[in-house]
Parts: structure tokens; C-alpha cells; sequence
């Protein structure tokens, strides 16, 4: 899966604020993503993030 830094994920669960889209911060074998409702961060396993991603849209659009 190809995830880069700046990305919004969407994914299958929502945060408890409501939202389900996610600003990817930091990558490895672990990432860090900040919720884009109410700017919470947390760090989650890259097997469990790939696993939970529903779409993957690019922050900088290229068209």
C-alpha cells in the first residue's frame, strides 16, 4: 500500500468525534495520524492501519 506523508486516509470506523478521515503525520512500522475532526493523535501499527483504510486521497492533489 502506498502511503505517504500529508495523505488522508478514510477510514472503515469513525472517531469518536465523528469523523473518519485522518492526516497521516509519520510513517515506519508505525504511523501517526491526526484525526482531522477534532485534531486528536494517535500512533497505530502499520498492519492495523492498512488493514482499517477505506480510500487514500492525496493532501496535494495532482490533476
Amino acid at each position: 500500500m502506498d502511503i505517504q506523508v500529508g495523505d488522508i486516509l478514510k477510514l472503515k470506523k469513525q472517531h469518536p468525534c465523528g469523523s473518519r478521515e485522518w492526516e497521516v503525520l509519520r510513517i515506519g512500522a508505525d504511523f501517526r495520524l491526526k484525526c482531522m475532526g477534532c485534531g486528536h493523535q494517535i500512533m497505530i501499527a502499520r498492519r492495523q492501519a492498512e488493514k482499517n483504510v477505506k480510500e487514500i486521497r492525496s493532501k496535494n492533489a495532482e490533476d
